[in-house]
């Protein structure tokens, strides 16, 4: 009797460890977050200023992934949204940075840009028609017949779209010139309450009384080494130019994704059935203005307080209408920064300024002295060079070679650590470093020529017709929250592409057509 009663008291120890480590089997709403540019060492640094319904509620009760990157090198605010909906790398997702050459017309074209399409509320013509794969929204569509609903609020088009998908009930962002939220013609009708929101709850009938000041006393903001002043006050108005695009980089925008989030889950029909939809909200807490860490790190450390406070009311919004036992919630970061390197100087750090256009006139020179006169260098864009393949074929030269000469040529100026040529990062050897570079090409839209630089050094186009942003990776988490997962914390590396196929998992249909790592451990 007593080896029978151990044995049942095991069972059902078990059966208890098992529940508490699965989710519900048909959650009403999974609900995505992704926070431009959150950090996972911020979000410990500041975690005793938390309120214990918001973020530390999160990081408590859920399993944390502290250590978070990505599968390729070159990194970038689109290529970065559409890894973590797509599951993939550029490679394959073809989105390789915000802007790229046209190889037909030689001229800048952005990631979500699309002339086919209309605007609503917004000139803007734009459509995920560039992104080259399916993503965890698209797949959710096919599995319900177009059934599950899924919505994306961001600041930009660029996370909105992405988040949607292809075929998504809704991509909504925020109007840069006027303050009102917009959308694209690519998706059905434009959602009335979206519509009613903008005329009679807009942040332009509000923006005026906008003043961005401490939410806690000032002596409390002492987690950065930076501290310079003892507080702040931004009135956003105060450049009426200007003022919703500081709104985007500052705390209130996710206070107003908030309240366009509660509209969505009180009007759309989210969560209302038994087929599980989908929601991509995206918040910011880079630096404000989108300037350097070092300039404000006051306001950084509030904004990762009032974040705190976005997410506690976003976590009652979805209780109070949903149920956060009827959903499935991710947390995480685009995993990038500015790099910060404008005092590298003054403290004797290499760095030093890499010249674009200078680069591209200098290969050009050298062409023109090994192989004949002629404009090898078609143009140039971002950290890549572009040759004039049709030059090259009329002159019966070989591109393989001129390409591999190239790249050896490149690498003699000053800054730069390495040069990638087409042939070498389609057919030559394996090597890890290598692997990251290729996965940030595509074949039918990078250029000839990819070019990285050292660290602390900055690309410069003198000629200003495209501009260069350069990024660095940050410490990234990634949080998965359902009351039906035990809180853990993970420190193993893991990929952000394999948010996809985790949330394809959660929604028990295949994870996107290109994805092909697995979903997280642990789930």
């Amino acid at each position: 009797m007593r080896g029978l009663f151990t044995s049942i008291l095991t069972i059902l120890s078990f059966a208890s460890l098992q529940a508490q480590n699965s989710i519900p089997k048909n959650p009403k709403a999974v609900i995505g977050i992704t926070v431009d540019q959150l950090r996972t060492d911020y979000l410990e640094a500041f975690y005793s200023l938390y309120r214990e319904d918001g973020l530390k509620k999160l990081w408590s009760e859920g399993k944390v992934y502290t250590n978070v990157e990505f599968t390729f090198k070159f990194l970038s605010k689109a290529a970065n949204y559409a890894s973590i909906h797509t599951g993939t790398s550029p490679k394959l997702h073809g989105i390789i940075s915000d802007q790229w050459l046209n190889k037909a017309t030689l001229q800048p074209i952005s990631a979500v840009e699309d002339d086919r399409y209309l605007g609503n509320y917004t000139t803007q013509a734009v459509a995920p028609t560039k992104l080259l794969t399916s993503t965890a929204s698209d797949e959710l569509k096919k599995a319900t017949q177009g059934k599950a609903l899924v919505y994306s609020i961001a600041p930009t088009a660029e996370a909105a779209i992405f988040g949607a998908g292809h075929a998504g009930d809704a991509a909504i962002w925020l109007n840069a010139e006027t303050g009102k939220w917009c959308s694209t013609t690519f998706y059905k009708d434009f959602p009335w309450w979206v519509g009613r929101h903008n005329e009679t709850n807009g942040v332009d009938q509000r923006i005026s009384e906008m003043v961005w000041e401490p939410l806690l006393p000032s002596f409390k903001y002492n987690f950065l080494p930076a501290q310079r002043k003892a507080s702040f006050k931004h009135r956003l108005e105060s450049n009426r130019e200007q003022k919703y695009r500081r709104l985007c980089t500052s705390p209130f925008i996710n206070s107003e994704i908030n309240r366009l989030a509660e509209e969505l889950f009180q009007q759309s029909g989210v969560g209302e059935d038994n087929i599980t939809d989908l929601v991509n909200l995206t918040y910011y807490v880079g630096p404000y203005k989108e300037s350097n860490i070092e300039e404000y790190p006051m306001e950084l450390q509030d904004a990762y307080i009032r974040l705190d406070h976005t997410i506690a009311e976003l976590l009652k919004i979805i209780d109070k209408t949903i149920g956060l036992e009827n959903t499935f919630i991710y947390l995480t970061s685009t995993g990038y920064q500015k790099p910060e390197s404008h005092l590298f100087d003054q403290y004797n750090i290499p760095t030093g300024d890499f010249y674009l256009n200078r680069c591209a006139a200098l290969l050009n020179m050298y062409l023109m002295a090994t192989y004949g006169e002629g404009e090898y260098v078609e143009s140039y864009h971002n950290q890549q060079i572009y040759l004039n393949s049709k030059l090259i074929e009329e002159k019966h030269l070989k591109l393989e070679e001129i390409q591999a000469k190239s790249a050896l040529f490149l690498m003699q100026f000053s800054g730069v650590y390495a040069a990638y040529h087409e042939n070498q990062l389609l057919l030559g050897a394996w090597n890890p470093e290598v692997e990251k570079v290729r996965n940030s090409f595509h074949r039918k839209i990078s250029g000839d020529l990819l070019i990285d630089v050292l660290p602390g050094w900055t690309i410069i186009n003198e000629n200003g017709d495209n501009q260069v942003t350069n990024y660095s990776p940050i410490p990234a988490p990634i949080i998965l929250y359902s009351p039906y997962l035990k809180g853990e914390r993970i420190n193993t590396p893991v990929y952000f592409e394999q948010i996809a196929p985790t949330v394809s998992r959660v929604l028990r249909i295949r994870a996107p057509n290109a994805s092909t790592l697995p979903p997280l451990k642990g789930m």
